[in-house]
């Protein structure tokens, strides 16, 4: 029995591993294989005559009768391997190169050689196989991305959806991918060195929450069946870590995977990972020279230097960085002064410069919605844009010198938001007036507004020493800190539509099935008694397999003057 849905690559790679095992090979077996260096090692500490033991892929092949090269790739590079055949085939039998090698081995096959070092005539580092075995059969073909001598690639496999699909072919055979991902876990690292170096403690907070809060967004929803109460995903773990600090913990973050049931775009993706960190006895001021130290201790670990290539610019993430107000940052763009204005004014104001609003918007959302189209693109390196109007920040504190702001700044860099910071409100009574505020805006129709969370009012009535605390969306930084224009880049598996698939159920075809379909396949459309008498089948297994054929829709017949004419089905 055979899939029709195979290709005829999968076919044949399914047929040499039925080869192989018929000569007492196991295409995957389960030793270990013993692998004592890696071929970056051999590079760096490259000895002629050396005896190596690695494994990898196989990424190219140029068989020259009783002799060959390949390419291996393994997780630190790729390295030429040549391949003799009485070199692994010392005795009278040469199945091992004839047959194994040359014939059942295919790219994208994983194997294991043991061999020596040596420099070929051109000069290329390269390893003489002693001994081969086969560790993996790959049965889908790879991509064959080809480079010419002048660096140029062709048949690149660089379809974006493709690529996000199916992250395992990408890496596989487009090696830039990979470092994107080891950058991104320096910069883990090197922010956690950053916070446990000040003493500073990694802790871990729900994801299921009964109440989502510590931002305006819209959750994703499930229910609990014990329990039979909705609960919903983490939009944020500020609330959570908060109430450790009440706890009485001096500073506390986490690096947190958060849920926003909102749009998907180059730079939102539906799931994502956030940092956050409290630390009490501190202030935004305070806050503000911690955030640009610990970005530039990042940016010099990831890529040894504080500067990034981001598109056309050139960021430098090198301490201190601009301040400008919020106020000053919209007047300075369209020359609107928020200060004092009513909802009315600003509802107008955003309208007069064609900023589409709705009803539901209050003060906050307006401000946001007028510094998010006429501002915020403006701001190339990075900048701290401080002190924001009250109802855009219903958890930070009030400003200790205008009553109407917050303690608080966003960082922008290239025009987007990186970074968000308070001094955090902890007057459980301004807090609960503040939540109050944003249940009237979810009773207009935002679906943003927060929910009020009477435990984490409860928990500041214990009493939370003044506090700052800061986020940073973590994909986001990795995209400016390696030059990537779209969050799915920076993403293992980023969130993608459903993949349309063929409709056509996937059938099982029996020998004689096969045997007419094969041949139709080759030939696209046959005569109906030509197309029998090529099959050689009797005259019932005829009927039954091409009445099988119609019937799963995958041939059809038409009728001319003189004949009937069978065709593949579209």
């Amino acid at each position: 029995m055979m899939s029709i849905q195979l290709s005829e690559q999968e076919q044949i790679r399914r047929v040499s591993l039925t080869k192989l095992r018929e000569l007492g090979i196991e295409p995957y077996p389960a030793a270990k294989f013993p692998v004592d260096t890696l071929t970056k090692d051999i590079k760096n500490n490259f000895e002629e005559g050396k005896e190596v033991v690695l494994a990898g892929r196989i990424m190219s092949r140029r068989i020259m009768g009783k002799a060959s090269f390949a390419e291996l790739k393994d997780s630190s590079g790729r390295i030429q391997i040549y391949i003799n055949r009485d070199e692994i085939c010392p005795d009278e039998d040469k199945m091992l190169y004839n047959e194994v090698f040359k014939k059942l081995l295919d790219i994208g096959d994983f194997i294991g050689v043991k061999g020596v070092l040596f420099t070929t005539q051109v000069g290329e580092q390269s390893v003489k196989i002693k001994e081969i075995s086969v560790l993996s059969k790959a049965l889908k073909p790879l991509p064959i991305v080809k480079t010419d001598d002048s660096g140029k690639i062709h048949d690149a496999f660089s379809d974006p959806e493709l690529r996000y699909r199916q992250r395992y072919v990408d890496l596989v055979v487009n090696d830039h991918v990979k470092d994107i991902f080891v950058k991104r876990t320096k910069l883990f690292n090197a922010m956690r060195q950053f916070f446990n170096d000040k003493g500073y403690l990694e802790v871990e907070t729900p994801i299921l929450q009964a109440i989502p809060g510590g931002a305006a967004a819209k959750p994703f929803i499930t229910h609990h069946n014990a329990l039979d109460i909705p609960l919903y995903m983490r939009i944020a773990n500020e609330l959570y870590l908060k109430r450790l600090i009440v706890g009485g913990f001096d500073g506390v973050y986490e690096f947190s995977k958060n849920f926003r049931n909102e749009g998907m775009d180059r730079t939102h993706n539906p799931e994502f990972t956030a940092m956050e960190i409290y630390v009490s006895y501190k202030d935004y001021h305070w806050m503000m020279e911690f955030t640009e130290n610990l970005l530039e201790f990042c940016a010099t670990q990831v890529n040894g230097t504080t500067k990034a290539k981001f598109g056309n610019h050139e960021i430098d993430f090198k301490a201190p960085y601009k301040r400008v107000t919020m106020r000053q940052a919209i007047i300075d763009h369209t020359g609107f002064d928020i200060d004092g204005k009513s909802e009315e004014e600003l509802r107008k104001a955003c309208l007069d410069m064609g900023i589409e609003v709705d009803d539901s918007m209050g003060k906050g959302k307006l401000i946001d919605e007028l510094f998010g189209e006429k501002c915020e693109g403006n701001y190339i390196q990075p900048t701290f844009i401080i002190d924001y109007p009250k109802e855009m920040s219903p958890l930070c504190k009030q400003h200790r010198d205008n009553p109407e702001l917050t303690e608080r700044f966003e960082l922008m860099i290239c025009g987007k938001e990186v970074a968000n910071a308070y001094s955090e409100l902890n007057d459980p009574i301004d807090q609960r007036e503040r939540f109050e505020e944003q249940l009237k805006l979810s009773e207009k129709g935002d679906d943003e507004a927060m929910f009020i969370d009477n435990d984490f009012i409860r928990a500041l009535e214990y009493g939370m020493p003044p506090t700052s605390g800061l986020g940073i969306g973590m994909d986001r930084l990795i995209m400016f800190l390696t030059n990537n224009q779209s969050i799915q880049e920076v993403l293992f598996f980023p969130q993608m539509k459903p993949e349309i698939v063929s409709t056509r159920k996937a059938l099982e075809l029996n020998e004689n099935e096969k045997a007419i379909f094969d041949i139709l396949s080759k030939n696209g459309k046959m005569n109906m008694n030509d197309l029998k008498d090529a099959v050689g089948l009797s005259n019932k297994q005829w009927d039954k397999g091409i009445k099988s054929l119609s019937k799963f829709g995958l041939t059809k017949v038409t009728k001319t003057d003189d004949a009937l004419i069978v065709e593949v089905a579209e």
